[in-house]
């Protein structure tokens, strides 16, 4: 009896060890990724004299890229990513196909490597692939893929709150899956999260972006009927906008068929006299 208890008591302070060490590691703290995050800077202005090399070897500045009238798509990623950048490329690029604008056109996408150790080559590598994917729509000239030195990209991702840490023993970039819509002055006007963009959050997204430019009927409504849900982080419809504009199109509905009437009455009068 004495011996299965020392064994039990053996046991139990064995675990206990056990669960102690397992905790000491669990709690063991990992700074260098603490920070990975976004964090928003709606209205700031990325710098336009940060310097990048392009898909073509071309020296360009950011600013450079900002057109008038045009919003832009803005991405950070890595071009040796294994598997978060390929999935939020993938997903804006699948976003952008479902919406009736198309790139170089009315917007841009200006995807920036946090890797300093990327090269043109391998920039220009996954723009063929996104463009083979995106189709034949638009204009090439309107995806911009930009490689850069350290200092150059933290300037910018910095500015934009995307904060990422590099992993020495995965040799692998932590970093959050996000996406930024730019004014055509290069203002964040818009953060939008994960690996799913729908074509809605995107086209109301970039309309919103675009700010002074000249937008159809239907885009206006849109714009009126929809806002942007910053728990959902994602679009949704305005229920008293809608119900307005219910309203004033019922008024105007009936108010065409009161007049119709009306004037029908009125001729139907003149005809009797």
């Amino acid at each position: 009896m004495a011996r299965w208890v020392n064994i039990k008591a053996i046991v139990f302070f064995g675990a206990l060890l056990w669960i102690s060490s397992a905790k000491s590691q669990i709690n063991v703290p990992v700074p260098d990724f603490e920070k990975v995050d976004v964090v928003e800077h709606l209205g700031q202005t990325l710098p336009r004299e940060a310097q990048f090399v392009d898909q073509n070897g071309t020296t360009v500045q950011l600013g450079d890229l900002f057109r008038e009238h045009k919003a832009s798509v803005l991405v950070f990623a890595y071009h040796t990513c294994p598997m978060l950048c390929t999935f939020v490329l993938d997903a804006v690029n699948k976003g952008l196909r479902g919406i009736p604008w198309s790139v170089g056109e009315q917007f841009d996408v200006i995807v920036i490597s946090i890797d300093p150790q990327d090269t043109p080559a391998l920039a220009s590598q996954k723009r063929e692939q996104v463009l083979f994917s995106y189709g034949s729509r638009g204009k090439q000239e309107g995806w911009h893929f930009l490689v850069g030195d350290e200092t150059n990209i933290h300037r910018v991702s910095d500015a934009a709150g995307f904060y990422f840490r590099y992993d020495s023993e995965q040799k692998q970039y932590a970093h959050p899956a996000a996406a930024f819509l730019l004014t055509p002055e290069g203002k964040i006007a818009r953060y939008l999260y994960g690996i799913e963009y729908k074509p809605t959050d995107l086209r109301i997204g970039l309309l919103e972006a675009s700010e002074g430019r000249s937008i159809s009927t239907v885009e206006k409504l849109l714009l009126y009927c929809y806002h942007y849900d910053p728990k959902g982080s994602h679009y949704a419809l305005v229920a008293l906008n809608v119900m307005k504009l219910g309203g004033c199109v019922t008024v105007v509905l009936l108010g065409g068929m009161l007049g119709f009437f009306w004037i029908k009455e009125m001729r139907a009068s003149a005809r009797t006299k």
